[in-house]
């Protein structure tokens, strides 16, 4: 089952029909599969055999998409590293890969001279320039891979179990790790996908976000499964991602959170833009109920929400049950269990929170060379989320929290979403992140990171009172406000609450920026 072949087909039976587009190239899948197989028989030549690791430190780009499919072709193992990184977690994600090749753009040569003597297990021969036309000894991507046939590369055995790619955890709760998909997966992915969100070969997906996050796979997998056509953006901005959706008559979009706020907030929103959509669906993090009816009103009947780990557990709420449980992130795909247990493991009845966990045919074999750390999420088949939630009496799920972010006031667990919900509902305020702090009362109490519609558009005191005298319960109220200009982000666009937690407390500990005053945004690292 070699995913990687699933391009040839389209370029055989259906080559004229448009594969993907990005920026002014427009390539049918003959097209496109033949840039993929000059990218793949040139992995060959430098040496790249099955089961070696080619790692990618690229924004959006067509390159990128080719590197994506030549490496299943051979049976070499794709490893996208995020553009944010910093020469620590570069080298220290290359060596943990055991990546062979790198392959980056111009933007990112400072970088590769200053880590390469950190890498002795990628000469310099094996790192990839895109654009990149200077005598040096690193080879650039074009001149390379126009020199290279574009028939298809020699055929080879590809098994189920064999690995499709390494994607490291976007690092929100930690240190990265190397969560391994194979090429099964990446199958389930396309079928499981497909038949979910009711695509066929003539939608047009449009995806603004970083591929690098393997939010991206979710809409990627299924288009070429397909052979639909994958509208690629370089880049999220909201007034350029509703232009694209229209002069591209998208019919479906996977978003986070953060970027549907952005798109209806959007100065050119209009349903008349969105007309062509016939899939809007959330992941990566809970989408706030006072957004969720906003889309239902606006833009009726498409909306989805996904809950997943990049683990392999995921569950779908679908559009024709979305206005009704608008609380809800949906049931199970196919094949696939879920469970709520208590500390103990044991399953808990409707309505109580526990623990999600799950299997199915998604499910990574592990991470990769950390057996430890695998048996710890995975128990007798079963992944541990580490996510709280419950199931209603029709087994439908509906996210309570990250253990980890649970709030433990007075006694008393307090859920920081239960407050985000509250204050999203604040006119001036766009997007909240509650974190707990210590605190010598009670052990811990909630503090709220805002970011405002407009700036300066209420007070840090303001805030705080609003919130409290909305919160349901008095372990609610917030202890502090902190508004930002804009929260910390990943690759994927999720909210790094980690870092503002950190940097708050930091902050506090210093004396220097007190607590409430306004903060800039600051970029992961991870």
């Amino acid at each position: 089952m070699n995913v990687g072949m699933l391009l040839s087909s389209h370029a055989r039976f259906r080559p004229e029909h448009t594969a993907v587009v990005f920026e002014n190239k427009r390539l049918t899948f003959k097209e496109f599969n033949n840039r993929v197989n000059k990218c793949a028989n040139a992995l060959l030549a430098m040496g790249v055999r099955k089961g070696d690791k080619v790692a990618t430190l690229l924004p959006n780009s067509l390159e990128l998409l080719e590197i994506y499919w030549a490496c299943p072709k051979i049976g070499a193992v794709i490893v996208p590293l995020s553009t944010l990184l910093m020469d620590k977690g570069i080298i220290s994600l290359l060596r943990d890969s055991e990546s062979k090749v790198l392959v980056t753009s111009a933007q990112f040569v400072p970088i590769v001279q200053r880590i390469s003597d950190d890498l002795p297990d990628i000469p310099p021969s094996n790192y990839v320039i895109v654009d990149w036309a200077r005598s040096t000894p690193y080879r650039d991507y074009r001149t390379m891979v126009d020199e290279a046939s574009e028939g298809e590369p020699p055929p080879i055995e590809v098994r189920d179990e064999d690995p499709f790619n390494i994607m490291y955890t976007s690092g929100t709760t930690g240190l990265p790790k190397g969560i391994v998909h194979t090429h099964y997966v990446r199958a389930m992915y396309c079928m499981t996908f497909a038949s979910c969100f009711r695509m066929t070969p003539e939608s047009v997906v449009l995806h603004g976000g970083s591929i690098v996050f393997n939010g991206a796979f979710v809409t990627l997998m299924p288009a070429m499964f397909l052979g639909a056509t994958y509208v690629l953006l370089r880049q999220f901005e909201p007034s350029q991602f509703i232009e694209s959706i229209q002069r591209e008559k998208a019919t479906h979009v996977v978003m986070v959170p953060s970027q549907i706020v952005a798109m209806l907030r959007a100065p050119n929103f209009s349903i008349e833009a969105l007309q062509s959509l016939e899939m809007i669906c959330s992941l990566g993090a809970p989408l706030h109920r006072e957004y969720k009816e906003e889309l239902h009103r606006k833009l009726p009947g498409r909306f989805y929400e996904l809950y997943g780990l990049t683990e392999g557990f995921i569950t779908v709420l679908d559009r024709t049950v979305a206005p009704h449980r608008v609380d809800s992130v949906g049931t199970p795909t196919f094949f696939s269990e879920m469970r709520i247990v208590d500390e103990r493991g044991n399953d808990l009845p409707p309505f109580q929170v526990g623990e999600i966990i799950g299997r199915g045919p998604m499910l990574m074999p592990g991470y990769y060379k950390r057996p430890d750390l695998t048996a710890e999420a995975i128990r007798e088949g079963w992944l541990y989320t580490g996510d709280l939630g419950y199931v209603d009496e029709d087994g439908f799920l509906y996210l309570v929290d990250r253990k980890k972010d649970m709030i433990i006031s007075g006694g008393v667990n307090v859920y920081p979403r239960d407050i985000e919900e509250v204050i999203v509902r604040h006119p001036a305020v766009r997007e909240a992140a509650v974190f707990g702090i210590p605190d010598d009362k009670w052990g811990e109490a909630p503090v709220a990171a805002v970011v405002l519609n407009l700036p300066d558009a209420v007070s840090r005191e303001e805030v705080i009172r609003w919130i409290n005298e909305h919160v349901e319960a008095k372990f609610q109220r917030v202890k502090d406000v902190l508004i930002m200009r804009d929260f910390p982000r990943n690759v994927a666009g999720k909210t790094l609450k980690r870092v503002i937690r950190e940097e708050y407390l930091d902050a506090s500990k210093k004396g220097g920026q007190k607590s409430g005053e306004k903060a800039g945004t600051t970029l992961c690292n991870a």
